[in-house]
């Protein structure tokens, strides 16, 4: 058998269920959505589909089928939990040319469940027909991923651009060209435009000659990329990265992620490490800008999070202020992962219930010369929080004495961590008094995130 994937109109239309238990229940969500006139009849029916019947104004008949059920029905689907009855069921359908479908059954029945996606006017069938449901099931939770959570509303938003094209733009070339672009930046964004937006990027396609919207300048996403591996980076950051025609990344991240890239992708490198520059930020700044305006999708992808200590929001005000379109896509910081894969989380109830966050870098991104004229270390001790140092291991025997100084007791817990982008974490414990020289004696590697307060001492 080979299945052909129609897309058929079944707004409206009769269907039948035979059965009443947890399968039926669930090619009966699968086809809520979609506006069909639904029956369902069995003997029994289970509460869930019961409740679901009452919500959506299903017809139940409670009893067992008859051939006379499938009279005017445009499809029906046999779900009983009696194989005898389904496959009956099968055959009458098939003599009198009803589509049906028969649940573990393929070759009874006419036609197959897809895995489905749905998303407003958004409909994926995925079928292996019958070979692995498994596989379908898996692809479909992959392809679920990539589509934005507000896909409903940029597609009805997409097709009212349609129509508003049609009007202005005579060109059917150029016309085309507003549909894609705009259909592109809403799923770069995961967003819509207002009406004195849609007008203004729509003029820009009313005028004549093609060197006008050529001139177009593309847009700019900030991702965070997360903290080490690859898998920690959100969903929506995955997209970006996988749509963006430009991609300038950092130092601290999974290169795994590199290979989420299209093939056509333009990747740049501008990492900085340890006092190790190989661009500077008012240099990463331009470059964004300028590849912005070459025009397509340029994502900036930051490890940990653009926002904790990534110098983001410069990035982001340079770019609006060149007029550059551009958004933020948030990742999981480091200041609360790489305690958290050691263990330690940087608040417990009864122990900590606030934690702190400082730099060993000052405003200009160059490191403390004198750690004293940087973070108020008086104010630091008098915290009953934890303190979490990012940037700050070169500097570690300076903060345990900077903190004792102030007033903390050197009996305080102390953690220092290094998180990988493989699965290990190297740990060493100690207290304000002697965690310098163990991290030493330990040959712990930068970067690593340095805890300070009771927290670390709950698990060991």
């Amino acid at each position: 058998m080979a299945y052909f994937p129609f897309f058929v109109d079944i707004s409206g239309k009769k269907g039948l269920i035979a059965g009443g238990g947890r399968v039926a229940l669930h090619k009966l969500q699968k086809l809520l959505p979609y506006g069909v006139k639904l029956t369902v009849v069995a003997p029994r029916f289970t509460e869930e589909l019961l409740k679901t019947a009452l919500e959506n104004d299903i017809c139940l008949i409670s009893r067992a089928f008859e051939p006379g059920d499938i009279k005017g029905m445009g499809f029906v689907i046999a779900a009983s939990d009696d194989q005898g009855t389904n496959a009956a069921i099968g055959a009458l359908c098939r003599e009198q040319g009803i589509l049906v479908n028969v649940v573990d059954d393929k070759d009874a029945g006419s036609f197959i469940f897809p895995s489905l996606v749905k998303a407003g006017k958004l409909s994926i069938g995925i079928s292996t027909e019958g070979a692995s449901p498994g596989v379908a099931a898996s692809l479909r939770s992959q392809i679920a991923s990539l589509i934005p959570a507000d896909m409903e509303e940029i597609l009805a938003y997409l097709d009212s651009l349609r129509a508003l094209a049609k009007a202005h733009i005579g060109d059917r070339d150029r016309r085309s060209a507003f549909l894609k672009e705009m259909a592109q930046t809403c799923m770069d964004h995961n967003m819509i435009f207002d009406a004195q937006e849609t007008m203004q990027r729509l003029a820009g396609y009313m005028v004549d000659g093609q060197e006008e919207c050529a001139g177009r300048a593309g847009s700019v996403l900030l991702v965070g990329a997360g903290c080490g591996r690859q898998d920690l980076v959100t969903v929506r950051g995955l997209r970006a990265i996988r749509r963006a025609n430009i991609l300038v990344y950092d130092d601290l991240i999974d290169t795994g992620l590199l290979d989420h890239t299209s093939e056509s992708c333009e990747q740049i490198y501008v990492g900085k490490r340890s006092g190790k520059h190989s661009m500077q930020q008012d240099e990463i700044n331009a470059l964004l800008v300028k590849k912005a305006r070459e025009g397509g999708l340029v994502v900036r992808l930051k490890g940990g999070d653009p926002y904790v200590f990534g110098r983001g929001m410069e990035e982001l005000m340079a770019l609006q202020a060149a007029g550059i379109r551009v958004e933020y896509i948030p990742g999981i910081t480091s200041c609360i992962a790489v305690p958290a894969f050691a263990g330690i989380p940087v608040t417990h109830r009864g122990v900590s219930r606030s934690f702190h966050v400082i730099t060993g870098y000052t405003a200009t991104g160059e490191r403390d010369k004198n750690l004293a004229a940087g973070p108020d270390f008086a104010q630091l001790a008098r915290l009953e929080g934890t303190l979490v140092f990012l940037m700050g291991f070169a500097h570690l025997t300076q903060i345990a004495e900077e903190l004792v100084f102030a007033g903390k007791k050197v009996s305080t817990p102390v953690a220092v961590i290094h998180g990988g982008f493989d699965s290990g974490v190297e740990i060493v414990r100690g207290t304000l008094a002697d965690i310098a020289v163990k991290a030493a004696q330990a040959c712990i590697k930068a970067p690593a995130v340095i805890v300070v307060g009771e927290v670390v001492a709950l698990w060991s």
